[in-house]
């Protein structure tokens, strides 16, 4: 399926992640275990060797050269270079009936590591990565004895220091992958793929397939759909196919199509949320006495003299926008019913009224939220019913301003301000946002 929402992220913003990342790995690292070694050696004209080494301790282990980029058809490469490690540990020896033991020390340099990262997604449309490949080369082992008999060791100290590298390039593959799968695992598991707005709507925003690597970027097809809480249904339309920019400049991407904008009119037209009620109190000053806001019509304050009014505002079918290099651009067609509020609280029906409107919309992004603001042009008005007789409807052009600019308005205005959830893992926030309109 065509996604509704992208998101990219470019090499900068691979390098920004790769800082924190490579910092986590450096600590997993340092925290590596290794088993006690033992073993026999025979030494011309000494004899038979017994060693044991103990008590194995990583003091440190830098990655001062790193680097992570997209790698095509396969999801992240991670490339470090030029690291260096130092231990130390206990070692004993046992030459016929002679004992000894000491302590070492052991530098590791020139630690060279390549990670494979696959990318994919579960069940439910969350992103999963994996370790699909590691490889880990040492080209530098230097151990340092103390003790009586550390000359002993000094003999076969490349037998020693060679079953050592062994070790160690196993044991940062496993490190490596423990860390991939319970720290970078888990924290991409917080990406949100469903988002409650309020007590109607929510936001899906599964992946719709894996996420994919170019030479330039990392590139994510979201479902990027609203939905009723209250009445989740097909929506009767689809998304286009969706494209980025060419420009690479900026850390991260999101593209939102006309098709996530919609899916919200939709969403809150089955859940009911775009149906007002408001009285003519709300328009103008309360009144205990005096004639109907329509002066024009004295049949009005004939037939229910006096009564307060009531308008229910309503759409026969969910808003649909267009976006273009302009911005973004709709043209509702809403039903206003006019009521009489009679004494026993009962409403009898007056006229029924078909407003359209030009509207724009303005889109930022704010605090995480796409934020916006509706500015409206022009009403045309036309009279569908009426139960008072027919009047020139064009006499209740500055009614219906006041009811859409004053009242309608800054209700759906208040609503937008609070904004919708763009999806983001824990503990990340954006800045220095820029807004674009396209085609």
């Amino acid at each position: 399926a065509n996604p509704g929402f992208m998101v990219r992220i470019t090499q900068a913003g691979l390098d920004y992640a790769h800082q924190h990342g490579i910092a986590i790995l450096e600590k997993e690292l340092a925290q590596l275990t290794l088993p006690d070694i033992s073993g026999d050696f025979r030494v011309l004209r000494v004899g038979k060797v017994h060693y044991e080494f103990s008590r194995l301790r990583l003091r440190n282990f830098h990655l001062p050269y790193s680097r992570i980029s997209p790698d095509p058809n396969v999801g992240l490469q991670v490339s470090i270079s030029n690291a260096f490690a130092e231990l130390d540990g206990n070692w004993r020896v046992k030459l016929f009936f002679i004992r000894d033991h000491g302590s070492f020390d052991l530098k590791v340099e020139n630690i060279y590591i390549k990670i494979s990262l696959k990318l994919g997604s579960n069940a439910i449309g969350k992103p999963t990565i994996s370790t699909s490949d590691c490889s880990t080369r040492i080209s530098k082992v230097r151990v340092l004895f103390s003790g009586k008999f550390a000359w002993l060791y000094n003999l076969f100290h490349g037998a020693i220091e060679s079953k050592l590298r062994k070790i160690l390039e196993s044991k940062v593959c496993d490190t490596v992958d423990e860390s991939v799968h319970n720290d970078l695992q888990t924290y991409i598991q917080t990406l949100p793929v469903t988002a409650r707005i309020d007590a109607m709507a929510g936001i899906d925003y599964s992946l719709v397939s894996p996420p994919t690597a170019t030479a330039q970027s990392l590139d994510t097809n979201l479902k990027g759909e609203f939905y009723s809480l209250t009445h989740r249904s097909t929506v009767p339309f689809s998304p286009l196919p969706l494209s980025f920019p060419s420009d690479h400049d900026r850390m991260v991407y999101f593209g939102a199509s006309s098709y996530f904008f919609n899916t919200a009119g939709f969403a809150y037209h089955r859940a009911g949320a775009l149906v007002f009620e408001i009285t003519d109190a709300m328009m103008f000053s309360p009144r205990s006495v005096g004639p109907h806001p329509f002066p024009a019509f004295p049949q009005l304050e004939q037939m229910y003299p006096n009564m307060p009014m009531k308008f229910r505002l309503s759409t026969l079918t969910a808003p649909f926008l267009n976006i273009g290099p302009e911005g973004i651009s709709l043209k509702p067609v809403v039903d206003v019913q006019a009521y009489a509020i009679l004494p026993s609280s009962s409403l009898a029906p007056l006229f029924l009224l078909s407003l359209v409107r030009n509207v724009s919309a303005v889109i930022d992004v704010r605090s995480g939220h796409i934020v916006g603001r509706l500015d409206m042009g022009r009403i045309k008005l036309s009279l569908k019913d009426s139960a008072v007789g027919a009047f020139p409807v064009r006499l209740l052009q500055s009614i219906m301003n006041i009811l859409a600019s004053n009242v309608l308005l800054p209700r759906l205005n208040a609503r937008l301000d609070k904004g919708f959830p763009l999806p983001l893992p824990d503990r990340i926030q954006l800045s220095n946002t820029l807004v674009r309109f396209h085609q």
